[in-house]
């Protein structure tokens, strides 16, 4: 098994440094980890064109960013922790843009497989940023996996936030549950326990 975090920040400070720490718990309950970096170089906006749906590709159709490659790896991995440093008391940008289009074309890899999210800020705006992370997982029928507080952490840069102890203990924590998640959801797969069929209605409200 293997869990794939990605860091939303553009540099390796704190938000990477409470990645880390729960990549920590996931390793030392055998689960592989991979962390990727989404970077500083310039990343799309979703336009909303439908290529992707139209094609059945499970890709995005603006193929110069980073955006495809997180596709191709999350459908090799069974679990997500998406970690976001706070700008402006919300997540980054950078981070919005890539999740708009990784969970729009290629949502299939994503599906009924666990995540999280964590926020990182110096201050103020942990629980609106986590909450904005947490609705990708909500409208794709993935599984939520919680800790033993909201899973932010405080500090403005990779040696403040070792010092937010409670913080860590929440990532280590986290780790820990998603090893534990995983676990259940393979047994279950042996038990035969098959994922559910579920359809949709679209519908609004003008009439």
């Amino acid at each position: 098994m293997k869990v794939l975090l990605v860091n939303g920040s553009p540099r390796q400070g704190g938000t990477y440094s409470a990645l880390k720490k729960v990549s920590e718990a996931l390793r030392e309950e055998g689960i592989d980890t991979i962390i990727f970096e989404l970077g500083n170089k310039p990343v799309n906006d979703c336009i909303g064109c439908g290529a992707c749906v139209k094609s059945k590709s499970n890709r995005c159709i603006f193929n110069d960013d980073i955006v495809n490659e997180i596709i191709e790896e999350a459908e090799e991995c069974d679990g997500f922790i998406f970690g976001t440093p706070v700008y402006y008391a919300h997540p980054t940008g950078r981070i919005l843009s890539v999740l708009d289009r990784v969970f729009y074309a290629g949502k299939k890899a994503f599906q009924f497989k666990p995540a999280a999210a964590i926020a990182c800020a110096r201050r103020a705006g942990t629980s609106a940023s986590f909450d904005v992370l947490n609705k990708y997982f909500t409208i794709n029928q993935m599984p939520v996996v919680s800790s033993t507080y909201w899973n932010t952490i405080h500090g403005n840069n990779s040696e403040e936030t070792s010092q937010d102890e409670e913080g860590i203990q929440t990532m280590y924590n986290l780790g820990k549950n998603m090893a534990w998640m995983l676990k259940c959801i393979e047994a279950g797969k042996k038990a035969g326990i098959e994922y559910p069929e579920n359809s949709k209605k679209y519908t609004n409200f003008i009439r």
